[in-house]
């Protein structure tokens, strides 16, 4: 097959990928838009359970501060509806669930204060961290040597305040607090905007929700980018010179029968979550700190847990949907109804090592788990869903966890220099390159805007 040629090729068709090659698009530049799936959108996916009702399987939100997405929603012409949030939330600790209203439950005056000093003490931290540069941070080598579990150890006081700090860095980063340093915990919160905005609904990260599924973002861009998206594609080899790139990607034509197809520009732009664009061959090799890099940012663990009921039941007990769990799998539950109530939703998430343990499991046992947590929260009704699915992302192959890769101890201050800047010709993009935002989609924008001006400024 003749050499496809194009001025950038683009290497992954989520929205960082897409972003970026609508901008270069209407700068006047021939881009190529190359993805290993047979969909648009990456990290979201979102499905239809019934005419009309959206459920997303994979990111969902938006919050304030978070002003790429929300203009890009509006561009594109994509509603948006608050997070259910009337009524009162629950908490199940220590064997006992209790209703309570506002943000945090009353754990006892000692507790609140330790998390209360715990949240107040991580977001004065974050802002010594450059954003740009975390390992610049004073206390960086410090701060990198140890986990978030280890500082959590050593910091808060009481049980529950530990528990509260864990429940965070699951519901976050989608991981065991002991798997990423505190160094990564530090930037992760300044480049979100604190704690209470990471974790929260109402004026935090899952303030808002799309009318027919996040996904519905990156279907509309690749409409505008029309033939430029190829799908299928998955890229094995990027050949790099002073000249530019040559892209090689394979592809199964009619009767199954793959072939490679080859592309040629004067720059590429990888798209894709650091630890798949260290799979890529490339010729000549990446600098050692660029493929150490990659080898040492493990995507987290995350099985969303979807069940439908005729209503939202639980509304009529005074109950807004929302759960926190000291007993899991599941131990973060939201309302995920559509906005007209028309049906039931219930959205549990399975985060970190119990993610990894069900994801071995067979379907049914998932199923079970999941709704015995429901049962426990909510009452028999819920143990009865008209419909039951899940997703786990560390089982799709091109994606292989979510929400986010997350820094190990050392990875920032030994390696996190190598994450942004371009190599020749290969620039970088995705959600894990953005200042802020990283892990969200906003960071996902941020990364395309970027890494497309880069190419318009360099080629």
């Amino acid at each position: 097959m003749a050499v496809q040629e194009s001025d950038v090729v683009v290497v992954g068709a989520g929205i960082a990928g897409l972003v970026a090659a609508r901008e270069l698009m209407r700068a006047g530049k021939q881009v190529l838009v190359l993805e290993a799936r047979d969909r648009v959108g990456g990290r979201l996916l979102s499905r239809e359970i019934t005419p009309g009702v959206w459920m997303d399987l994979g990111g969902q939100w938006l919050g304030p501060t978070q002003e790429h997405a929300y203009a890009l929603a509006r561009e594109l012409g994509i509603e948006l509806f608050p997070t259910y949030q009337e009524g009162d939330s629950l908490v199940y600790q220590s064997g006992k669930l209790r209703r309570y209203t506002g943000v945090v439950p009353n754990v006892g005056l000692l507790a609140l204060l330790d998390f209360g000093r715990g949240i107040t003490r991580l977001d004065r931290l974050a802002q010594e961290v450059p954003l740009e540069a975390p390992w610049q941070a004073p206390s960086a080598a410090r701060w990198d040597a140890i986990t978030f579990a280890a500082w959590i150890e050593q910091t808060m006081r009481t049980p529950i305040g530990r528990w509260g700090l864990t429940l965070f860095a699951k519901a976050v980063f989608a991981a065991e607090p002991g798997e990423f340093s505190l160094l990564h915990a530090l930037f992760y919160i300044r480049s979100g905007g604190g704690v209470e905005r990471l974790s929260g609904m109402r004026g935090g990260a899952q303030q808002d929700r799309f009318l027919h599924g996040a996904q519905s973002l990156a279907n509309r861009l690749a409409a505008e980018l029309g033939e430029r998206v190829h799908l299928n594609r998955p890229v094995n080899l990027i050949q790099h010179d002073a000249t530019g790139v040559t892209v090689h990607a394979l592809h199964r034509g009619e009767g199954g029968i793959p072939a490679v197809e080859t592309y040629r520009a004067h720059a590429a732009i990888v798209a894709i979550p650091p630890t798949l664009a260290g799979r890529i061959q490339y010729d000549p090799p990446l600098p050692p700190v660029r493929d150490q890099l990659t080898q040492r940012l493990p995507n987290g663990s995350v099985i969303k847990c979807f069940a439908v009921y005729p209503t939202p039941f639980w509304r009529e007990q005074g109950l807004n949907g929302f759960v926190t769990s000291d007993t899991g799998p599941v131990h973060l539950v939201f309302d995920n109804s559509p906005p007209d109530g028309s049906v039931g939703v219930l959205l549990g998430f399975m985060e970190g090592a119990e993610a990894r343990r069900l994801g071995h499991a067979p379907p049914d046992e998932r199923r079970q788990a999941t709704l015995a947590c429901f049962a426990r929260y909510f009452g028999e009704r819920a143990a009865n869903p008209e419909l039951y699915f899940d997703h786990d992302w560390s089982a799709e192959v091109w994606t292989r966890g979510c929400y986010g890769a997350h820094f190990p101890p050392g990875a920032w201050t030994q390696f996190g220099y190598a994450l942004r800047p371009p190599i020749g010709r290969i620039h970088w993009a995705g959600t894990e390159t953005a200042l802020r935002w990283m892990g969200y989609i906003e960071g996902a924008i941020e990364s395309g805007q970027r890494a497309a001006q880069e190419v318009l400024n360099i080629h």
